[in-house]
C-alpha cells in the first residue's frame, strides 16, 4: 500500500515526466494534431484524501507548442523609463526626510536640497505641500535623477541631476491681468456681503483698510448699505487663479452718503488712493488699527470691569481673538515695548512731536518690535491677547496728543496730499476710464447669478511675466 508521501512523490514525477516529453517533441506541422495529455493513475491508499489537482498548461491545438514560452510567463513587460514618486510634507517634517522615505541616498538628497536652497527658501515649504521624487528606471536600479514641485499656481520648482551634480530652476509661467468688478448690498456685515457676492477674502481686507481712515466700521455701517468694488486678477493659461491684484476702484454707500475713492500712480511709481476732488484718503492715523473687531468699551468714565468702580477709560478697547493682527496706526518710531503694568505687553509708538499712539494687553509682539525701530502705517506690531489687568482678548488702544490721552474718534487727522496741475488732469482722466469700466459690468452684473463675480476686461496682450526661469541656477 502507498502512503501520501508515496503518492505526492509518484505524481510529481509523473508531472515532470510529461514537461520533459513536451519539450522534447519536435514543432508539430499544421496538420499534426496533437495527442491529448491523460494524467497519470495513481494507486489507491489506506486512507482516502482529496484528488490532488494536476495544473497542465493549456496551449490551442492549432498553435501547437509555439506559444509554450508565453505560457510559462515569459511574455516582456514595458517599464515606463521615469518613475514619480508623489509625496507630500508632513506636520514637523523636513524635505531631507521626506527625500530619504522615498528611498533618496542620503548623500544625493543632501546635494538636491543644497541646489534647490539657490531658487527657493525651504523655511517657505507649507504643510502638505506635494512633491514629485524622480527616478531613471532604465536601468537595472532605480537612479534617483531629481524633485519638483509647485509653490505657487504660477512657479515650479525643479529641480535635476547633471554631470556636474543637481541644479535647480525656478520657472514662473507667463499671467494674463484681468479686470473683475463686483457690487452687494450690506445686511449684516462688510465681510458676508462681500462673500455672498464673491469677493476673494484678501480684496475685502484691503478694502477695509483702504476706509480705515475715515470709517469706523463697527458704528458707520448699516443694514441696507453697500459697496462697489473694481480690482485686477492674475491667471495662469489655463484660467488657473494666481492672485489677487491691487483695488483699482471701490465705493462705499453709507446711508445717504457714498465714499468713492480711486487707485493713482504717480509718474515716480508712487501709488495713494483718492477722492473724486482728487484729495488723498489717507490720514497721519488710522481709526481702527485692526480688522474685523467690535468696539467693546469706548473713550470715558465707566465702571471697570475688574476694580468695580466707576474710572475714567482713557483709551478705546477692540474685542477680537487671541492672535489677531495689530497695525500701526501711523508712520513713526517706537518709543516702548514690552511688559507695563496692568497695561500687559504693551507699544507706544511716536508718529511726529505731538502724536503718540499706544496698544496694551497684546499677547506677542510682531517682528522686529524693539524700542527706537521705525514703523510704517500698516505694519504687523503685535497680537491681540488678554495679558495684563483684563478680562478677556481684547485691544486697548490710545490715542495721545503732547502726551495726554485723548478721544481716538475725535482726534485731529491731517490728511494726505491733493492733487493739482497736471496730476490733477491725468486723475480725471483716469477716473472716467474707470466709471466707463465699472459701467460695463454692472450693465452685465444682471444677467449672472448671485455671487458671480462679472468679468470686465481681460487684457490678453498683456502678460505680466514670461514663462521662463527667473532665475538662473539650472536654467
Amino acid at each position: 500500500m502507498l502512503n501520501r508521501a508515496a503518492v505526492t512523490t509518484v505524481t510529481a514525477a509523473a508531472l515532470g515526466a510529461l514537461v520533459a516529453a513536451a519539450i522534447m517533441v519536435p514543432r508539430p506541422a499544421p496538420e499534426l494534431a496533437m495527442p491529448a495529455l491523460t494524467p497519470p493513475t495513481v494507486a489507491a491508499v489506506d486512507e482516502p484524501s482529496p484528488p490532488l489537482p494536476v495544473i497542465l498548461p493549456d496551449f490551442d491545438r492549432e498553435q501547437g507548442l509555439s506559444l509554450a514560452g508565453d505560457a510559462w510567463g515569459d511574455a516582456e513587460i514595458a517599464v515606463e523609463p521615469v518613475e514619480r514618486r508623489v509625496v507630500s510634507l508632513g506636520r514637523g517634517g523636513t524635505l531631507i526626510q521626506l527625500l530619504l522615505d522615498a528611498e533618496v541616498p542620503r548623500e544625493q538628497a543632501h546635494e538636491a536640497v543644497a541646489a534647490m536652497r539657490k531658487v527657493h527658501n525651504p523655511r517657505q515649504l507649507r504643510l502638505g505641500q506635494e512633491f514629485s521624487v524622480l527616478f531613471d528606471r532604465t536601468g537595472e536600479e532605480p537612479r534617483f535623477v531629481g524633485f519638483e514641485f509647485q509653490p505657487a499656481v504660477e512657479k515650479v520648482v525643479s529641480v535635476t541631476a547633471g554631470d556636474e551634480g543637481f541644479r535647480a530652476a525656478e520657472i514662473e509661467k507667463p499671467l494674463a491681468r484681468l479686470t473683475v468688478g463686483a457690487r452687494g448690498t450690506i445686511n449684516s456685515s462688510l465681510y458676508q456681503a462681500g462673500a455672498e457676492a464673491g469677493v476673494p477674502m484678501p480684496i475685502l481686507a484691503a478694502l477695509i483698510r483702504t476706509y480705515s481712515y475715515d470709517v469706523d466700521f463697527q458704528r458707520d455701517v448699516h443694514e441696507g448699505d453697500g459697496f462697489e468694488v473694481l480690482f485686477d486678477r492674475y491667471t495662469t493659461e489655463d484660467g488657473s487663479i494666481a492672485r489677487e491684484g491691487a483695488i483699482r476702484y471701490a465705493a462705499l454707500k453709507l446711508g445717504n452718503k457714498v465714499l468713492p475713492v480711486y487707485r493713482y500712480e504717480f509718474q515716480d511709481g508712487t501709488v495713494d488712493y483718492f477722492t473724486r476732488k482728487g484729495e488723498s484718503i489717507r490720514k497721519a492715523l488710522l481709526r481702527t488699527p485692526i480688522d474685523g473687531a467690535r468696539i467693546s468699551s469706548k473713550f470715558g468714565m465707566r465702571r471697570h470691569p475688574v476694580l468695580g468702580y466707576s474710572k475714567m477709560h482713557k483709551g478705546m478697547d477692540f474685542a477680537a481673538p487671541t492672535g489677531t493682527p495689530i497695525y500701526a496706526a501711523g508712520d513713526g518710531v517706537i518709543e516702548e515695548a514690552g511688559q507695563k503694568g496692568s497695561y500687559g505687553n504693551y507699544v507706544r509708538i511716536r508718529h511726529n512731536g505731538k502724536i503718540q499712539t499706544a496698544y496694551a494687553h497684546l499677547s506677542r509682539f510682531g517682528a522686529n518690535i524693539r524700542r527706537g525701530a521705525r514703523v510704517t502705517q500698516g505694519d504687523v506690531i503685535g497680537f491681540v491677547g488678554t495679558t495684563g489687568r483684563s478680562t478677556g482678548p481684547h485691544l486697548h488702544y490710545e490715542v495721545l496728543e503732547n502726551g495726554r490721552q485723548t478721544n481716538p474718534l475725535k482726534a485731529d487727522m491731517p490728511t494726505g496730499r491733493t492733487l493739482d496741475g497736471k496730476e490733477m488732469a491725468r486723475f480725471k482722466a483716469l477716473v472716467a476710464e474707470v466709471d466707463e469700466e465699472f459701467a460695463r459690468a454692472t450693465a452685465v452684473a444682471a444677467a449672472q447669478p448671485a455671487g458671480t463675480l462679472e468679468l470686465v476686461s481681460a487684457s490678453g496682450e498683456e502678460t505680466v511675466k514670461s514663462g521662463a526661469c527667473s532665475r538662473e541656477p539650472g536654467c
